[in-house]
């Protein structure tokens, strides 16, 4: 099963280290290829300098594609840990 999607980053400092790493984290637990598109740039989303390499900063768009048995549970994981801009917002709060 393949699933499309595009999500919005949010957080302040865009897609830098701490996120990557996150995200590698997170899909350690799924069976599904990930790739990440930025402008015309593809990556394996299971590779920090991959994802590095996007430059993906605030409000850019990211193309998540995501193929495999779980892609449905994988891409729902993605899209939530984007919307909690990888926690990054509470920790500047205050």
């Amino acid at each position: 099963m393949k699933v499309c999607n595009q999500i919005k980053v949010k957080n302040r400092l865009g897609l830098h280290a701490r996120p990557a790493g996150l995200i590698i984290k997170l899909l350690e637990k799924s069976a599904s290829t990930v790739s990440f598109t930025y402008r015309d740039n593809t990556v394996d989303a299971r590779s920090i300098m991959g994802l590095l390499t996007l430059g993906a900063s605030r409000n850019a768009m990211i193309t998540v594609e995501v193929d495999g048995e779980d892609a449905h549970e994988t891409m729902l994981r993605l899209i939530e840990v984007f919307e909690r801009q990888f926690g990054e917002e509470r920790a500047h709060a205050g």
